[in-house]
Protein backbone atom coordinates (compact mmCIF):
# COMPACT_ATOMS: atom_id res chain seq x y z
CA UNK A 1 0.00 0.00 0.00
CA UNK A 2 1.38 3.17 -0.76
CA UNK A 3 1.57 6.09 1.71
CA UNK A 4 3.16 9.63 2.12
CA UNK A 5 3.86 12.01 4.68
CA UNK A 6 3.08 15.68 4.03
CA UNK A 7 2.36 18.95 5.30
CA UNK A 8 0.60 22.27 4.05
CA UNK A 9 -0.96 25.89 4.55
CA UNK A 10 -4.28 26.42 3.86
CA UNK A 11 -5.54 29.70 2.69
CA UNK A 12 -8.41 31.36 1.46
CA UNK A 13 -7.47 33.03 -1.44
CA UNK A 14 -4.81 32.37 -4.04
CA UNK A 15 -3.14 35.70 -4.16
CA UNK A 16 -2.36 35.04 -0.56
CA UNK A 17 -0.69 31.39 -1.66
CA UNK A 18 0.97 32.65 -4.03
CA UNK A 19 2.72 35.60 -1.60
CA UNK A 20 3.56 32.73 1.26
CA UNK A 21 5.28 30.33 -1.72
CA UNK A 22 7.61 33.22 -2.82
CA UNK A 23 8.75 34.12 1.34
CA UNK A 24 8.95 30.00 1.75
CA UNK A 25 11.27 29.54 -1.82
CA UNK A 26 13.05 32.66 -0.36
CA UNK A 27 13.95 31.23 2.90
CA UNK A 28 11.34 31.45 4.81
CA UNK A 29 10.74 28.26 7.32
CA UNK A 30 7.54 26.15 5.92
CA UNK A 31 6.28 25.17 9.75
CA UNK A 32 6.87 28.78 11.33
CA UNK A 33 4.62 30.11 7.47
CA UNK A 34 2.05 27.47 8.31
CA UNK A 35 1.55 28.52 11.99
CA UNK A 36 1.32 32.28 11.37
CA UNK A 37 -1.10 31.68 8.09
CA UNK A 38 -2.79 28.59 8.05
CA UNK A 39 -6.63 28.26 8.61
CA UNK A 40 -6.06 24.42 8.98
CA UNK A 41 -5.41 22.69 12.80
CA UNK A 42 -2.64 21.12 11.24
CA UNK A 43 -0.82 24.84 11.02
CA UNK A 44 -0.41 24.76 15.13
CA UNK A 45 1.65 21.52 14.02
CA UNK A 46 3.83 23.30 11.51
CA UNK A 47 1.13 21.94 8.96
CA UNK A 48 2.02 18.46 9.33
CA UNK A 49 -0.28 15.56 8.28
CA UNK A 50 1.81 12.62 9.32
CA UNK A 51 0.92 9.68 7.31
CA UNK A 52 -1.64 8.72 4.77
CA UNK A 53 -2.82 6.63 1.71
CA UNK A 54 -4.37 7.55 -1.33
CA UNK A 55 -7.76 7.66 -1.06
CA UNK A 56 -7.46 9.17 2.69
CA UNK A 57 -7.32 13.58 1.27
CA UNK A 58 -9.58 15.01 -1.36
CA UNK A 59 -8.60 14.39 -4.91
CA UNK A 60 -6.92 17.57 -5.97
CA UNK A 61 -4.52 16.71 -2.55
CA UNK A 62 -3.88 13.56 -3.31
CA UNK A 63 -3.03 13.75 -7.17
CA UNK A 64 -0.25 16.27 -6.03
CA UNK A 65 1.20 14.20 -3.10
CA UNK A 66 1.28 10.86 -4.85
CA UNK A 67 2.65 12.01 -8.04
CA UNK A 68 4.44 14.97 -7.59
CA UNK A 69 8.62 15.56 -6.78
CA UNK A 70 9.06 15.36 -2.91
CA UNK A 71 11.01 17.65 -1.08
CA UNK A 72 9.50 20.87 -3.45
CA UNK A 73 6.59 23.00 -2.43
CA UNK A 74 3.71 22.65 -4.69
CA UNK A 75 0.95 24.98 -5.18
CA UNK A 76 -1.57 26.90 -4.83
CA UNK A 77 -3.71 23.80 -5.11
CA UNK A 78 -7.10 24.70 -4.91
CA UNK A 79 -9.89 22.53 -3.05
CA UNK A 80 -12.99 22.55 -1.88
CA UNK A 81 -11.34 23.99 1.69
CA UNK A 82 -9.08 26.37 -0.17
CA UNK A 83 -5.86 26.99 -1.47
CA UNK A 84 -3.45 24.54 -0.03
CA UNK A 85 0.88 24.75 -0.46
CA UNK A 86 2.01 21.20 -0.20
CA UNK A 87 5.40 19.73 0.81
CA UNK A 88 5.47 16.01 0.52
CA UNK A 89 8.11 15.28 3.19
CA UNK A 90 7.84 11.22 2.17
CA UNK A 91 6.03 9.04 -0.15
CA UNK A 92 6.87 5.28 -0.02
CA UNK A 93 6.09 2.97 -3.78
Amino acid sequence: MRKASARHILVADQTTCNDLKTRIEGGEDFAQVAKAHSTCPSGQEGGDLGEFSPGMMVKEFDTVVFSAEVGKVHGPVKTQFGYHLIEITQRSA
